[in-house]
């Protein structure tokens, strides 16, 4: 008789911290702009981003993570708390229209630079910082940081992301009651196999991104 020997290995996936704000905090910068945006890959809807901005050292619940980690439940539990410890947060919807005529990539930087801008303004530049998540350099006078997987290591990109990702899901509910056939309040407008299935029988809508070559799902 063979024995078999097998070598188990957990993934471990580190959460995030206020590591990157402490540090700003500590050199005197006081609102550290967290910046995110969610809906980026759908199918169809609006791209949501999302800017928070929490107070120096603030507590917060330990349970914040990259939302995509989360369960819905969870999210949506965070997203309660994170609107009460934030001092500040702004959300900015691209349209489907928009995402249309821009194309994702431009959409998304506007999404972006929008809440950024939004936020700025009601607290100043001089003494302000901005984390963005991914490698997007926005149009600023400010300083800025861009972090590739930004929302699994600052908390403030973290709260941003569930921010975003739960407003966004909430818009998206709304848009199963007005477009039933095609399941938006499963799939969130995402390219699953059932999403994929429905524009192949009831065709495109008028929230589908037609930059996006989803005809070839059409039948």
């Amino acid at each position: 008789m063979t024995h078999s020997s097998y070598l188990r290995i957990k993934i471990v996936i580190p959460k995030p911290t206020f590591e990157q704000e402490s540090r700003l905090w500590k050199d005197g910068i006081k609102y550290v702009v967290g910046v995110d945006e969610v809906g980026r890959g759908a199918f169809a809807g609006p791209l949501v981003a999302c800017g928070v901005i929490f107070t120096p050292f603030c507590p917060t619940d330990p349970g914040i993570q990259d939302s995509k980690l989360l369960s819905a439940k969870k999210r949506e539990e965070l997203a309660k708390v994170i609107r009460q410890q934030a001092l500040l947060y702004v959300f900015c919807e691209i349209s489907v229209s928009k995402i249309n005529r821009l194309g994702i990539g431009k959409a998304n930087n506007l999404a972006l630079q929008a809440v950024v801008e939004c936020l700025l303004k009601r607290v100043g530049s001089a003494r302000s910082f901005v984390l963005v998540d991914g490698q997007t350099k926005l149009r600023l006078n400010t300083p800025q940081k861009a972090m590739i997987k930004g929302d699994r290591q600052s908390i403030t990109i973290a709260a941003a992301s569930i921010l975003a990702k739960v407003h966004r899901d909430s818009l998206m509910s709304q848009l199963d009651l007005k477009y039933e056939n095609y399941g938006f309040a499963q799939n969130k407008g995402y390219g699953t196999s059932e999403h994929r299935n429905a524009i192949g029988i009831h065709g495109l809508s008028d929230i589908h991104r037609k930059c996006f070559a989803l005809k070839k799902f059409l039948m």
